[in-house]
């Protein structure tokens, strides 16, 4: 079955960097639109950045200039690189596929900032 696993959370101060990445399993990433969402507790699931497959790049306001999602397709895998990171970026970041017919995501890689 289809698969996509993140890693890279982890607690940072405030300034710091992460970089999360996000394996597909038995999907081709390369070929289909990806996208980083976010959840805080309490808050709803939001997009963060994606990708689409000719490799353009959208991002939220909040995060732009600061974050950069890109995508390795000899790994199979999507990054989300985060830099100056602030305490309202803390909340659970999920991968998601979009094929146009099928949505997946992944479990999910917790990212606390502290102050």
């Amino acid at each position: 079955q289809v698969q996509l696993v993140e890693s890279g959370g982890g607690l940072v101060q405030a300034g710091g960097s992460l970089r999360l990445s996000c394996v597909g399993s038995r999907i081709t990433l390369s070929r289909i639109a990806m996208d980083w969402y976010r959840q805080a507790p309490g808050k709803q699931r939001e997009m963060v950045a994606g990708i689409s497959r000719g490799g353009g790049t959208n991002y939220a306001d909040s995060v732009k200039g600061r974050f950069t999602i890109s995508r390795d397709n000899f790994q199979n895998t999507v990054y989300l690189q985060m830099n100056s990171l602030k305490p309202e970026d803390t909340a659970a970041y999920y991968c998601h596929a979009n094929t146009g017919l099928l949505h997946y995501w992944g479990q999910g890689t917790q990212v606390t900032v502290s102050s």
